[in-house]
């Protein structure tokens, strides 16, 4: 699995736990440089340090990606420290299921502002460097949701179509450019995600969902790493997976 992994540098933002965390560890365990991008400053911090620990190679950058500026600081601190960007995995990403009766606006705008606007401000500042390398794969999480819409998650499940919608214009747009784009589609999976539910009823629900079908984020991990690892004129277009007895 190692090849077409070791050496390359992948810019993985939300880090700081769940799917970014675990595909950190496993894609520097292959040979990757990583550089961890979250808000969390402290835990993207102790996890560089543990991958190098181990004699990997990690960088951390503070990053809100709701922030254009501080996304654009991103890429170009990883150009600074390695002087390429192999892959960007676009994985931050946020869950406030409520019913649109309860008229959660702000909520409605943190998920938008991260799943849909911080996935944009990625594309667009990574694109100049792989449009000069003529090479370069942009890796964009969306959700079963982003196939399914579920009562109560209207908004969450509109971001998440809105990335599928926005990663195959971006595919067919970069193709001249020698890029690759992948969408990850993952089901219920162990991370902090349903703890960011603050509507009663639907996050009790979901929680038991987790509880009962939720699967490891090494799932996830090893998605990432077949979809980098394929040979460069081989593009994995979308990766659909969810937990064997999740129905929905």
């Amino acid at each position: 699995m190692k090849e077409n992994i070791e050496e390359k540098v992948v810019i993985i933002t939300g880090a700081s736990s769940g799917l970014g965390e675990t595909t950190a560890r496993h894609i520097s365990d292959l040979g990757a440089k990583v550089v961890l991008a979250a808000r969390r400053s402290d835990r993207i911090e102790k996890l560089a340090k543990e991958i190098n620990d181990k004699g990997g190679n990690a960088i951390f950058v503070p990053t809100d990606v709701t922030k254009e500026d501080q996304v654009k600081k991103l890429i170009n601190d990883t150009i600074d420290e390695f002087g390429q960007i192999d892959v960007l995995l676009n994985n931050a990403g946020l869950m406030q299921q409520s019913p649109l009766e309860s008229q959660k606006t702000d909520e409605w705008d943190n998920m938008i502002d991260v799943n849909v606007k911080g996935v944009l401000y990625g594309i667009a500042a990574v694109l100049p460097q792989m449009k000069k390398q003529k090479s370069g794969h942009i890796i964009n999480v969306s959700s079963v949701a982003g196939h399914k819409v579920t009562p109560s998650g209207s908004v969450y499940c509109a971001t998440k179509h809105a990335v599928r919608v926005i990663s195959e214009g971006l595919r067919q747009e970069v193709t001249p450019y020698n890029l690759r784009t992948t969408i990850i589609s993952p089901g219920a999976v162990d991370t902090e995600l349903p703890e960011h539910i603050t509507h009663e009823e639907s996050a009790e629900g979901m929680k038991q969902y987790y509880k009962e079908h939720a699967i490891s984020p090494d799932s996830f991990a090893r998605a990432v790493a077949y979809a980098i690892s394929q040979p460069n004129d081989v593009d994995i277009n979308e990766i659909l997976f969810r937990p064997t007895s999740q129905e929905l």
